[in-house]
């Protein structure tokens, strides 16, 4: 079966549309201002307005305050809220109670105990998205790839996707090795940072799809 395919980080009707054609299946949308593709709420809803509903809406936020959560939540209604910060499973466990909405929690893949350790969130999250370390700059899209081989042959209890460092180039490879059921690309599919190339968004699915 392919992949589930997420493009992260779109920015401009074009993009948003380019991927929606190509086939993805997840789109996400950033709103935490450090990020070079960060939105404004009101930029982040009028994207998601764009997207039919047989493809899911992504809201990556990181470290938000409970009353800046709910307010995104309530302006851009995504299907899902990515947390890609420090978030504890309390935290989520508390997202969870109080609104109806599929949760990713990102996670650094720094060694084999990080699979371990991540099992923390099971029960909070629906799923796990194992990312390449954040930097001091950035938690995720950074364009760092992580050691693929920690996850072959691992037993997942959650459902889990993959980011870090993907590209059209490489996509294939990761999925050989890692056996992913989701792959998650955002800058391996930038002109640059923040600038997304609809036709390296093209070649990142047909690589992810083959």
């Amino acid at each position: 079966m392919p992949p589930e395919i997420k493009i992260c980080g779109l920015s401009s009707p074009e993009t948003v549309d380019a991927a929606v054609e190509a086939g993805a299946t997840h789109i996400g949308l950033v709103h935490h201002e450090p990020s070079p593709r960060h939105l404004s709420l009101e930029q982040a809803a009028a994207l998601r307005a764009r997207v039919p509903a047989r493809v899911k809406i992504v809201l990556l936020l990181v470290n938000q305050q409970p009353q800046p959560t709910v307010a995104a939540l309530q302006a851009v209604k995504p299907d899902i809220v990515q947390f890609h910060g420090s978030e504890t499973p309390e935290w989520l466990a508390l997202i969870k109670q109080n609104v109806a909405i599929g949760i990713w929690k990102a996670v650094g893949l720094k060694d084999a105990g990080t699979l371990d350790r991540a099992q923390r969130f099971s029960g909070v999250a629906d799923l796990l998205l194992y990312d390449a370390p954040a930097t001091k700059l950035l938690p995720g899209g950074n364009g760092i790839a992580m050691d693929w081989s920690l996850l072959a042959g691992h037993r997942h209890t959650l459902a889990w996707g993959l980011a870090g460092g993907l590209t059209p180039g490489n996509v294939a490879e990761a999925l050989r090795t890692t056996g992913a059921p989701l792959v998650d690309v955002s800058s391996g599919v930038e002109s640059a940072p923040g600038i997304k190339d609809v036709d390296k968004i093209r070649a990142f699915i047909r690589a992810a799809a083959a």
